[in-house]
């Protein structure tokens, strides 16, 4: 059943930004588990006297997860428009605009309520949550090393840190040990071997973020959520359009990105699988990913960035689970737990995750530097 209110709201949402042609329909998309998405279509004259159906995406931005929103459009706005016009032939968003009370162009519109919306184009493709074709992780691989590639050049200092200290992960350890030592859920001892195994690899977890403040690795634009289903896909080909929610677009490294998307897309189980014994990381999925990025990024990345691709991952892995750990101790205040001690089940997660990828550090070295070579040759 429609809701006639969501439906005015979204007309009117339109109107602020000159959507042409007369609204038809709309329907609400699971795009994400922050913002709230609309499919939002119009009818539109092909110029034939023929109508057809024009739909766009429409979002209502959480604000409470994005405290700047406006920094945050700034971001996608400047980011996006150089993607565009630096690709002009290849699929890209573009965030339309609207006109703020003093004449400025806008990308945001702030009604009446307070509610933040931002519209963009809709491109026809599909998603995947999980995936084990080692050719769509191939692509995907593609899609976020030509994102990193289209914006080599780009200015990482012109752009804010809407999340700062993300990973900062010295800081995040720093917080770990004083929750720690307060203890307030009185949770420590139950999680005491998960507390000491992440401190004894501090330095390890910590080395990109030490690499970077001694001036060895440069700061470039990072998308930060380099989930598989944040990539879109052609329906029929399964070949890379494009890659979507840049909320956490922003000042980072290069091993941020690769590391996360490994994390997430090559472990044999789920992150919060309690099959402990089962979690792993799957070393094709690892060679597929690494061939798709490093097929656009090898002739573009400094040296001392590939060799941190391998060790990001583990970086990656043990930064998230001193993040599950924290949360446990302090008594699950903010991510979203659904069952009995699942930050520490997620916790576990990573931490198997990890130890794995420590045990096979050598081999996802060596396919770095192998497909680093090849491409750099071509």
């Amino acid at each position: 059943m429609i809701d006639q209110s969501m439906a005015r709201k979204l007309l009117q949402v339109g109107e602020a930004f000159r959507i042409p042609g007369p609204f038809f329909s709309y329907e609400e998309v699971s795009q994400g588990n922050v913002n709230r998405t609309y499919k939002v279509n119009y009818i539109r004259d092909d110029g034939t006297g023929m109508a057809q159906i024009k739909p766009y995406l429409v979002q209502r931005v959480n604000t409470y997860a994005f405290r700047n929103p406006i920094q945050l459009m700034e971001n996608i706005d400047k980011v996006t428009e150089y993607i565009r016009r630096k690709a002009p032939d290849k699929v890209s968003l573009h965030y339309h605009h609207t006109v703020g009370k003093d004449g400025e162009r806008l990308t945001y519109l702030m009604d009446e309520d307070g509610s933040f919306w931002r519209i963009c184009n809709y491109v026809p493709s599909v998603t995947f949550d999980t995936c084990e074709d080692i050719r769509v992780v191939r692509n995907a691989g593609e899609a976020f090393g030509e994102f990193q590639m289209l914006l080599a050049d780009f200015d990482a200092s012109q752009l804010f840190y809407t999340i700062p200290d993300f990973h900062e992960t010295r800081k995040r350890y720093q917080t770990l040990i004083e929750d720690a030592k307060k203890d307030d859920a009185g949770r420590l001892g139950e999680v005491r071997q998960e507390y000491d195994w992440l401190l004894s690899v501090q330095d390890q977890a910590c080395v990109l973020t030490d690499l970077y403040n001694r001036g060895e690795l440069p700061l470039r634009v990072t998308h930060n959520d380099t989930k598989i289903n944040n990539v879109l896909f052609d329906e029929k080909t399964l070949e890379a359009l494009v890659v979507v929610d840049l909320d956490t677009v922003m000042p980072g490294l290069v091993g941020h990105d690769f590391g996360d998307a490994i994390r997430f897309a090559a472990n044999f189980t789920e992150e919060d699988s309690e099959q402990y014994g089962k979690v792993g990381l799957n070393l094709n999925v690892f060679w597929a990913f690494a061939e798709g990025f490093l097929s656009k990024t090898a002739k573009s990345l400094t040296d001392a960035e590939i060799e941190t691709l391998g060790p990001s991952c583990f970086v990656l892995a043990c930064e998230l689970a001193t993040r599950f750990l924290d949360d446990y101790i302090n008594g699950d205040k903010y991510f979203n737990v659904k069952k009995d001690k699942h930050n520490l089940i997620r916790t576990r997660c990573q931490v198997a995750l990890a130890k794995d990828m420590l045990a096979k550090m050598d081999a996802m070295n060596a396919i770095v530097r192998e497909c680093a070579r090849k491409y750099q040759a071509v």
